[in-house]
Protein backbone atom coordinates (compact mmCIF):
# COMPACT_ATOMS: atom_id res chain seq x y z
CA UNK A 1 0.00 0.00 0.00
CA UNK A 2 1.16 3.52 -0.64
CA UNK A 3 2.00 5.39 2.53
CA UNK A 4 3.41 8.54 0.93
CA UNK A 5 1.53 9.39 -2.25
CA UNK A 6 3.62 12.50 -2.95
CA UNK A 7 6.84 10.49 -3.16
CA UNK A 8 5.30 7.13 -4.13
CA UNK A 9 6.63 5.28 -1.06
CA UNK A 10 5.03 2.01 -0.01
CA UNK A 11 4.86 0.20 3.31
CA UNK A 12 7.14 -2.46 1.80
CA UNK A 13 9.80 0.14 1.07
CA UNK A 14 9.54 1.39 4.66
CA UNK A 15 9.95 -2.16 5.98
CA UNK A 16 12.98 -2.65 3.73
CA UNK A 17 14.47 0.59 5.07
CA UNK A 18 13.99 -0.77 8.61
CA UNK A 19 15.87 -3.91 7.62
CA UNK A 20 18.73 -1.65 6.53
CA UNK A 21 18.73 0.20 9.85
CA UNK A 22 16.12 2.96 9.64
CA UNK A 23 14.60 3.46 13.08
CA UNK A 24 12.74 6.78 12.94
CA UNK A 25 10.74 9.10 10.73
CA UNK A 26 13.86 11.23 10.31
CA UNK A 27 15.68 8.21 8.87
CA UNK A 28 12.81 7.61 6.46
CA UNK A 29 12.80 11.25 5.44
CA UNK A 30 16.51 11.09 4.62
CA UNK A 31 16.34 7.79 2.77
CA UNK A 32 12.89 7.71 1.15
CA UNK A 33 11.71 11.35 1.39
CA UNK A 34 8.60 10.24 3.32
CA UNK A 35 6.62 13.15 4.80
CA UNK A 36 8.76 15.79 3.10
CA UNK A 37 6.03 17.31 0.92
CA UNK A 38 2.56 17.69 2.39
CA UNK A 39 3.31 15.70 5.55
CA UNK A 40 -0.06 13.95 5.70
CA UNK A 41 1.65 10.55 5.69
CA UNK A 42 3.84 11.15 8.75
CA UNK A 43 1.52 9.39 11.21
CA UNK A 44 1.03 6.39 8.94
CA UNK A 45 4.77 6.15 8.23
CA UNK A 46 5.46 6.24 11.96
CA UNK A 47 2.96 3.45 12.56
CA UNK A 48 4.54 1.29 9.85
CA UNK A 49 8.08 1.77 11.14
CA UNK A 50 7.04 1.18 14.77
CA UNK A 51 5.15 -1.98 13.82
CA UNK A 52 8.15 -3.25 11.85
CA UNK A 53 10.58 -2.49 14.68
CA UNK A 54 8.25 -4.22 17.15
CA UNK A 55 7.97 -7.24 14.86
CA UNK A 56 11.75 -7.45 14.52
CA UNK A 57 12.20 -7.18 18.28
CA UNK A 58 9.53 -9.78 19.06
CA UNK A 59 10.83 -12.07 16.33
CA UNK A 60 13.86 -12.61 18.56
CA UNK A 61 11.69 -13.65 21.51
CA UNK A 62 11.23 -17.29 22.37
CA UNK A 63 7.69 -18.33 23.21
CA UNK A 64 7.26 -19.53 26.76
CA UNK A 65 6.02 -23.10 27.15
CA UNK A 66 2.31 -23.38 27.85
Amino acid sequence: MFVCVCNRVTDTQIRQACAKGAHSLACLQDELKVATCCGRCADCANRVIQAELFERQCGDCVAAPA
